[in-house]
């Protein structure tokens, strides 16, 4: 998993629509990794995070990465109305991208979020085995009212 204050590495995600989504971008960017698209837990906290306007009061665009393939997730997305983009890897999972690999003998896939700033550092990283524990919603908060604070 990448650590807050390192640099975010290259990544080429893809989109619902088969389009590049390329990070570190022009902007700060949240990346909330789900369990999968059929996780109720997961799935609550993509509720969550629609609801919180401070995201895009600051500035943050927010990503969902899902493990499953791009027609999956472009159902799941439509079914569901997320107005974020939805994304897969174009090569592994974004899960694998960032060191969010499977736990418990390769039985369950891990979730978290990362956010990125505008320079390409890493402002905030969390993650965890059971999905309960993977929305840290005071961590980001504090990691994007952050971005707004004078260096």
């Amino acid at each position: 998993m990448l650590e807050t204050g390192s640099p975010a590495p290259q990544l080429v995600l893809e989109d619902t629509d088969g389009r590049p989504v390329r990070l570190p971008g022009d902007h700060a960017v949240l990346l909330y990794f789900m369990r999968s698209t059929t996780c109720p837990v997961c799935r609550r906290h993509v509720r969550a995070l629609v609801e919180d306007a401070t995201l895009a009061a600051a500035g943050v665009r927010v990503l969902i990465g899902v493990p499953e393939d791009r027609e999956t997730a472009a159902a799941w997305r439509a079914k569901h109305e997320i107005p974020f983009p939805v994304v897969t890897g174009r090569r592994g999972t974004p899960h694998e991208l960032v060191g969010l690999g499977r736990a418990v003998f390769g039985a369950l896939q891990r979730s978290g979020s990362i956010l990125v700033d505008a320079q390409g550092v890493v402002r905030h990283a969390h993650s965890a085995t059971l999905p309960t524990g993977s929305y840290d919603r005071a961590g980001i908060a504090a990691a994007v009212a952050a971005l707004g604070a004078p260096a």
